[in-house]
């Protein structure tokens, strides 16, 4: 017994650093490395309601002599869990695959590409069945030397690709080496018993403070609803983001979902507003039926001042109506039905009074402008799967790129992109159908695509503004 303790032990999760997702590293303490006699770069297996391997390094020095294990929100995923949960972690041996079949993680996704390429981007990753895992860009991050052999950067795609372990022969833990035979499938494949990790907190930034807000509020009641019982009061019904367009709310929400493992029953405000007679109100019922049947659930209602506005203000008695149907669910909600409610709006004053009150939407929360350290985070996200130049300096375009939002910011890293690929167009045969591999290893994303990109993009809060510099000089005014 004593054997297995030592060969095991329980940790605390918590979020990795942005710049590690997607690399399939595991910070854990130097006196578990110990305990279980590995080195950085062995292989471990971290189990929570699911197992999935990763490699061991050593903890960030702010960690030093803490119990905590540091992983990314795609791991947190794999292994079930969330920030905050306890896991078992043990040393694991991964055998070289003969076969492993990667398909794309989304169900929007087609993709084409051999299977040549995956290969090489994920040498020696351990894997296991039902995993989700990244493809992670030329990103210049402080990895150990004796791990960068694990960490490969990918001669395969602009963008970061969630793509999910289909099968693995054998089963377990595996890794890719030169003899195994990898295969791409074109179409999504529902993998079994795997979580939802399309969007994880590691997909947002610039957002530390209100995430922590919504995870208090949102993740403690679907998780632990135990807690609110103890403590004799009913947990919070409710939450409302508001902010400008382009901040990100509707991918908070899809983050909380996920990382809570709570089903999403999204309402998209405009969509549900029917012509017959009561079928608004249908609709919504029928929302929150099927959020009742799968709980625990988020209901998210995207752009709520469409369908519940003040209804002083509205002549139409469908609106009136729906407001009605509104209060009626959300006061409906059991407290022991485990949904959250999370509603969002750029415009929190049109929204009728009545919901905005504890019981129906309990805290209101402001997803403002990202600041320049947010900026620098959301812009190290958009580039993750980005091959960069060298003369490319994130902090110098997120203090640049004053007053954009979230959106902006993923509209510039795509112009810079395109601006990329216009340079390699002449060398390009269309008919072929097909771009050759040096050609594809040389794309990179420069400092100049970025300036070029700067031009095309505007920050959202200066849409409605034109802002042009005077030509107008001292030697044009005659006569005074």
């Amino acid at each position: 017994m004593a054997d297995d303790e030592s060969r095991t032990r329980r940790l605390q999760v918590a979020n990795a650093r942005p710049e590690d997702s997607g690399r399939g590293l595991a910070h854990i303490p130097r006196s578990l490395m110990a305990a279980l006699g590995i080195t950085e770069g062995d292989v471990i297996e971290i189990v929570g309601k699911r197992s999935t391997p990763a490699r061991a390094v050593l903890p960030y020095s702010e960690d030093e002599g803490l119990e905590l294990l540091r992983i990314d929100g795609l791991q947190r995923a794999n292994a079930g869990v969330g920030s905050g949960d306890f896991v078992e972690v043990r040393r694991a041996d991964s055998k070289p695959a003969t076969r492993v079949v990667f398909g794309p993680a989304q169900a929007n996704l087609r993709l084409r590409g051999t299977g040549e390429a995956l290969k090489r981007t994920f040498f020696t990753r351990p894997l296991t069945a039902g995993d989700t895992i990244a493809t992670v860009g030329h990103q210049r991050a402080d990895v150990p030397p004796n791990v960068q052999q694990f960490v490969r950067a990918p001669a395969y795609a602009l963008q970061e690709i969630r793509l999910t372990v289909l099968s693995t022969v054998p089963r377990g833990v595996v890794h890719i080496d030169e003899n195994t035979e990898v295969e791409l499938r074109t179409e999504y494949e529902e993998a079994k018993e795997s979580r939802r990790a399309d969007v994880t907190y590691d997909d947002i930034g610039g957002m530390g403070a209100t995430i922590d807000q919504l995870r208090e509020m949102v993740e403690l009641p679907l998780r632990y609803p135990e807690l609110f019982q103890r403590l004799g009061v009913d947990p919070p019904k409710g939450v409302l983001l508001h902010g400008p367009p382009g901040t990100g709310k509707t991918r908070l929400a899809r983050a909380v979902a996920n990382e809570s493992d709570a089903s999403f029953h999204l309402i998209n405000g405009p969509e549900i507003m029917g012509s017959a007679y009561g079928e608004s109100e249908q609709r919504l019922r029928q929302v929150f039926e099927e959020a009742a049947k799968n709980a625990p659930s988020i209901v998210f209602i995207d752009e709520i001042d469409s369908i519940a506005p003040k209804r002083g203000q509205v002549t139409g008695e469908a609106e009136k109506r729906l407001v009605a149907q509104l209060l009626t669910l959300m006061d409906g909600l059991e407290a022991r039905a485990n949904i959250v409610v999370i509603a969002a709006t750029n415009r929190p004053e049109a929204i009728d009074e009545a919901l905005r009150r504890p019981g129906r939407f309990d805290r209101e929360i402001v997803v403002g402008v990202p600041d320049d350290r947010g900026r620098r985070e959301i812009l190290g996200i958009h580039t993750r799967g980005m091959p960069l130049g060298d003369d490319v300096d994130l902090p110098e375009l997120a203090r640049t790129t004053y007053g954009f939002v979230g959106a902006d910011l993923a509209a510039l890293t795509r112009e810079a992109a395109i601006e990329s690929v216009r340079r390699i167009m002449p060398r390009l045969n269309l008919e072929e159908g097909t771009i050759p591999p040096e050609v594809l290893d040389t794309l990179s994303v420069t400092r100049d695509d970025f300036l070029e990109a700067l031009k095309r993009v505007q920050p959202s809060a200066m849409r409605e503004v034109m802002v042009q510099a005077p030509t107008v000089r001292w030697e044009d005014v005659g006569g005074l």
